[in-house]
């Protein structure tokens, strides 16, 4: 006489459940069939993360089916039902060799793009970017900031900005937002701290994703923060890129107008416009007695600036509350005092120029 259905039914009731209960019990057996004693069954577990579990249930079912008088073979399955797990997030990956293009190209919607450099780093170039992008957004431009300083990005702290961009398609990449500015840093792939250790053509790969995979949104002006000196980075934004120009910060002392000049020449060479420059740090005054003290020597960016025939668009004192607003990620533009008024006269100046 044969197996009946009810006997293995049985069988299984035998089978205890690491949590109490049995396969029987808890409804988990699908498809049972039996035909000239070979025996099929399907164990089907209440999610997929049980289910890897169950193996050990499994083996131990066969097992005792097919010990019964009358099966001559025995087929278990193990499967979960709900709902299929969704896929994961397409993964963005930053950095790597650059895609070949036909020439300079702009991003869909933005009108012009503007480079902040320095010959060299210590100069405030950072600074300077972080708040004329704040000043032309309270003038009422739409404003992107790119943060292209590779090797030590600082907007993610100057702008007061934290959290990892969105990609919903792995392509396209979800700028962040800050006092009105339109923001994208690789700061924000990365660990606060963790170095970015990359040979030139990652850069340039990293460089050509956050201006074209990034939707930048309809903008008056891309503002982007170039790493200090004449490298991959800035070569590869004055060649693939449809630059509008320059704006090249420097103190007045002699060692950084050295290096400032190199950065002039390297625009001029790669037939960028220089808009302008910006002398930084050109005094402190004492809070205490008021008296101005020019530490880094006088006169020496605005030499320069009328050397080339291009405009001094304004000297900026060293100033503790700019250090203080910068590290707490509200840039000194967006206030009201002295400081925000200079940002919005060189703010103005840009856009009186049609450049901004």
């Amino acid at each position: 006489m044969g197996v009946t259905r009810e006997q293995i039914e049985t069988c299984l009731q035998r089978l205890v459940l690491p949590d109490g209960g049995d396969l029987v019990g808890r409804d988990m057996i699908r498809a049972l069939s039996v035909e000239n004693g070979a025996v099929r069954f399907v164990i089907e577990a209440p999610s997929p993360a049980i289910a890897q579990q169950m193996e050990p249930l499994r083996r131990a079912a066969e097992a005792a089916v097919a010990a019964l008088d009358g099966v001559t073979s025995v087929s278990v399955a193990l499967t979960a039902h709900g709902p299929a797990a969704k896929p994961a997030a397409p993964g963005l990956k930053i950095g790597g060799h650059p895609k070949p293009q036909d020439g300079p190209v702009r991003p869909g919607g933005v009108d012009r793009i503007l480079a902040i450099a320095s010959g060299k780093g210590g100069v405030g170039k950072s600074t300077v970017a972080s708040n004329l992008a704040v000043a032309l957004a309270r003038a009422g431009r739409r404003v992107g900031l790119l943060d292209a300083d590779i090797y030590g990005p600082s907007q993610p702290r100057m702008m007061g900005v934290s959290g990892r961009p969105e990609s919903p398609d792995g392509k396209t990449i979800i700028p962040l937002h800050a006092h009105g500015v339109t923001l994208m840093s690789i700061g924000f792939m990365v660990e606060e701290g963790k170095a970015v250790v990359w040979r030139g053509p990652m850069l340039m790969g990293a460089l050509q994703q956050m201006l074209g995979q990034v939707d930048w949104g309809r903008l008056d002006v891309l503002i982007v923060d170039l790493p200090p000196g004449t490298g991959d980075v800035q070569l590869t934004l004055c060649t693939k890129s449809q630059l509008t120009g320059a704006i090249v910060v420097s103190t007045p002392q002699d060692v950084a107008l050295i290096d400032a000049r190199k950065a002039l020449d390297m625009f001029a060479t790669l037939k960028t416009p220089v808009l302008g420059l910006i002398e930084n740090m050109s005094m402190f005054v004492c809070p205490d007695c008021g008296s101005s003290h020019r530490i880094f020597g006088q006169g020496g960016v605005a030499a320069e600036a009328d050397r080339l025939g291009v405009p001094l668009l304004g000297t900026l004192p060293i100033d503790l509350d700019t250090r203080i607003a910068g590290d707490e990620g509200t840039p000194v533009a967006a206030g009201d005092g002295p400081m925000a008024q200079s940002y919005a006269q060189i703010a103005d100046r840009l856009i009186r120029g049609g450049v901004a």
